[in-house]
């Protein structure tokens, strides 16, 4: 099972005692919970991500038509957010004013939520990525997980669960994992440090826009060298992230649209930005 619970109730019902063999202070690589930890640091920094995905538009706020019943009706506990949920802190100001009259007001503080989660039985369009990204970096330990990621998964998770045919909403999580993971496949040398300077990585692109912008428009590069400004300033999120930052979402579906349709796409992309500049 790639999702580690320490401790979950076995098939009987009754609680599984780990306590004797393995336990949360375990510095053993193998322990479940060293695993169940570290998936959960990864887990956090997801969370955080497709919460705040697309804040123009409710949709990745809005209930799937097709939540996973095993998980929704589950009482919460197979609820990836539930395991890094925000911790709520209590406080207590005490007062002391004349005659040893003392006053203490309680506050609660809360960090706030840019998409809530939904009642029992029903799931957020953000939590159905939230899975995606977290199965992905369980596959992918090599690379994990990486931030913007959430970015590339996130318009193509909307065009397959808004498809007007009800049989592809309905299996919008399986095809967008699917095509999520071809992708990647592609594109995964940006978001691996190591690989920046590859004949793929995020640097050979970057040099490749300059030099695009040199050729077509020589007054502009110089312009752009002269003030010293950098590639990295202005075309590392575009490059990386495929201009999915740049635009309102329906403008990148219109774009990508075109770049997916091209077999050149990467110099399609560097065409587009030189256009951009």
């Amino acid at each position: 099972d790639l999702i580690v619970t320490p401790g979950e109730a076995n098939s009987d019902g009754e609680r599984v005692d780990v306590t004797l063999h393995d336990h949360p202070l375990n510095l053993n690589p193998d322990s479940k919970w060293q695993t169940y930890f570290k998936d959960n640091e990864v887990l956090l920094q997801i969370d955080k991500d497709v919460r705040r995905l697309c804040p123009d538009i409710s949709f990745f706020q809005q209930g799937t038509d097709y939540p996973r019943k095993e998980i929704v009706n589950a009482s919460g506990q197979r609820r990836l957010h539930h395991r890094v949920q925000h911790t709520v802190l209590r406080s207590a100001n005490v007062e002391r004013k004349g005659l040893g009259v003392t006053k203490i007001a309680v506050s609660v503080r809360k960090a706030t939520e840019d998409y809530a989660p939904l009642a029992e039985g029903g799931e957020a369009h953000w939590e159905v990525l939230e899975r995606i990204l977290f199965l992905y970096a369980k596959l992918n330990p090599g690379q994990g997980y990486v931030q913007g990621m959430n970015e590339i998964v996130g318009p193509i998770y909307h065009a397959f669960a808004c498809d007007p045919d009800q049989t592809w909403r309905e299996h919008a999580e399986a095809d967008t994992f699917f095509c999520f993971t071809n992708l990647m496949s592609e594109i995964r040398d940006f978001f691996i440090k190591s690989l920046d300077e590859a004949e793929f990585g995020i640097n050979s692109m970057m040099s490749k826009l300059t030099t695009q912008v040199k050729v077509n428009d020589p007054e502009v590069w110089m312009r752009l060298h002269q003030q010293e400004l950098c590639p990295q300033y202005y075309s590392f999120r575009w490059l990386t992230l495929l201009l999915s930052q740049e635009f309102p979402l329906p403008d990148v579906m219109r774009i990508w649209d075109s770049l997916f349709a091209d077999e050149n796409r990467f110099s399609f992309l560097i065409h587009i930005c030189c256009a951009m500049i």
